[in-house]
């Protein structure tokens, strides 16, 4: 239940902090006094978007604070699954900064609007004027529905269900898109493919290629030059190895005269050694290298066809075309992944299609027999309000697609009288009606849902009198069970509150300030007075009031 509420800056509230009790509470006061604001406040501690222009003072912050407790409503496992610390006397906090930034914190743990949002749906029920209008809605009034035939934990394995068959489908067409995509391009790349496969691409087969060419190509000078060098090497009068040799025989006559000697000696047959293997290789490769046009043609193709995919490609290396090929591998192969996840996809899906519509067919069975105990339940408590001739026809429509709640949708229709036929709730009812019939189903609803506080906007406009006294005394009833507040401009029912508050407006230094306070039974009494006669209270009034209270 709410147990306290503060509001600082915001719209005409500079400083308000009250307190609040079990039962039922009344609020009463002038049009215009402030109380839409008291309800925006509460809503914004229970999620709702703010910007800066609830700021009274737009260079401080406006922080609203309500406290609640929550130890008998069985909310800890709501808690755990929103990672919220537990207490059993739960403080929400709102802050907007003049910046314009909002925050929000459960028992000062910063949290998400989403978060809050979650937690203020089980905490408080606020029913604004614009929510009657809801009562025309399908969606509300199947909500109506499934709170009597119990079908929260249902209703959650659909929910989550639901969520992944559409996660599913949306899933599976991205990759039919991305298929289709890849077929138009699979041909295409497929040549790709193959030209760059049949160019038998290795690292560095370039440069061997480019280096075998230019060897090809020069073959004579090649060979010309291989000679003069084993020339130079053999040559019998000066070539280097018999100048090396005479070299040695002299100084071999030297080793005998110090270790010096000896190394320059080693040194020299090290010359040696090592000429000769330079002079096999030079003459290795001479008789190894000859003419071979035929080769010739054959490494220059490869390197055209390497040049020309390079420049095709528009990269400069063998290690670009690498890339492209492995890339171009992938795209030819995904389109075979593609069908077998698609495949895969499929068959979840229709595993999920089998289940929702198992879990749809259970839900309408659940409906189809609270039904009849939902209309006669709402026409009873219709009758002392001043619609005995209420009556209610309810059909649930088969639908082709999967909603929300099932696959299916609730006619509800109504008859306000004897002898006229049953039609939509909006075009048949008026507002009186409207109002009349959302009080009972709240009612009805609250013997369901397990929630702590329930909060009413004006719900008696458009009756008045007795019909108006009956309606608070089903809220009086309905806060046996729970916390109930009502705004109200009827005294009538603001007489039947446990506790009354008053809201109001007074001009200090030139500005306007709402503000609300509890009133005493005397207070009580000049109140409803004035709301029976007016300003100017009467002897008459005060009696009246007085009976109302008593």
């Amino acid at each position: 239940m709410l147990t306290h509420l503060s509001i600082k800056n915001f719209a005409l509230i500079d400083d308000l902090n009250v307190s609040f009790s079990r039962g039922f509470t009344t609020i009463t006061g002038e049009t215009g006094a402030g109380k839409s604001i008291l309800l925006d406040g509460l809503s914004m501690v229970l999620g709702k978007r703010a910007d800066l222009s609830s700021l009274r003072d737009t260079e401080r912050k406006c922080i609203i604070e309500a406290g609640f407790e929550v130890g008998s409503f069985e909310l800890q496992p709501l808690f755990e699954k929103l990672d919220l610390d537990y207490e059993l006397h739960t403080i929400i906090r709102r802050e907007i900064l003049p910046s314009g930034k909002s925050r929000a914190f459960v028992n000062d743990v910063p949290v998400t609007l989403d978060i809050l949002t979650q937690l203020g749906r089980r905490l408080i029920d606020i029913h604004s004027q614009h929510q009657t209008l809801q009562l025309t809605e399908q969606d509300f009034q199947l909500k109506v529905i499934d709170a009597i035939a119990d079908n929260r934990k249902l209703l959650s394995v659909y929910s989550d269900k639901l969520k992944r068959f559409r996660k599913l489908q949306a899933e599976l067409e991205d990759l039919k898109e991305q298929q289709q995509t890849a077929l138009k391009e699979q041909d295409y790349n497929g040549f790709l493919l193959q030209e760059l496969r049949e160019a038998r691409l290795e690292p560095g087969i370039q440069e061997e290629l480019e280096s075998e060419y230019e060897a090809l190509n020069n073959v004579e000078v090649i060979m010309e030059q291989l000679g003069a060098g084993d020339q130079l090497l053999n040559d019998e009068q000066v070539g280097v190895l018999t100048l090396l040799r005479e070299l040695r025989n002299a100084s071999q006559k030297l080793t005998g005269f110090g270790p010096k000697y000896q190394s320059l000696n080693e040194r020299i047959q090290a010359l040696i050694i090592e000429a000769d293997d330079i002079a096999d290789e030079f003459s290795a490769l001479e008789r190894s290298v000859e003419s071979d046009p035929g080769q010739l043609e054959l490494v220059g193709n490869q390197l055209r066809i390497l040049y020309d995919l390079q420049k095709k490609h528009g990269v400069t290396g063998i290690e670009d075309l690498l890339a492209i090929r492995e890339e171009l591998e992938k795209k030819v192969s995904s389109s075979e992944d593609l069908e077998e996840e698609i495949n895969s996809k499929e068959k979840e899906l229709s595993a999920l299609v089998s289940s929702l519509d198992a879990l749809s067919d259970e839900l309408h069975s659940r409906r189809l027999k609270v039904l009849p105990e939902f209309a006669e339940r709402m026409e009873k408590r219709l009758h002392p309000l001043g619609m005995p001739n209420a009556s209610f026809k309810l059909e649930l429509v088969p639908s082709r697609e999967y909603k929300s709640s099932g696959k299916e949708t609730l006619s509800l229709l109504f008859s306000a009288n004897k002898g006229t036929g049953y039609g939509d709730l909006k075009k048949i009812a008026s507002g009186g009606e409207l109002s009349r019939i959302m009080l009972t189903i709240k009612s009805i609803l609250a013997e369901y849902e397990p929630l702590p506080t329930m909060m009413f906007d004006e719900i008696d406009t458009g009756v008045s009198g007795e019909i108006s006294s009956r309606m608070g005394d089903i809220m009086m009833g309905m806060s046996k069970s729970m916390q109930i507040f009502t705004i109200t401009h009827l005294p009538q029912v603001a007489s039947k509150g446990d506790q009354h508050f008053k809201v109001y407006k007074i001009d200090e230094d030139g500005v306007t300030h709402t503000k609300m306070k509890a009133l005493d039974t005397e207070e009580r009494i000049l109140e409803l007075a004035q709301m029976l006669g007016g300003n100017d209270v009467s002897d008459s009034a005060v009696a009246h009031a007085r009976q109302l209270l008593n």
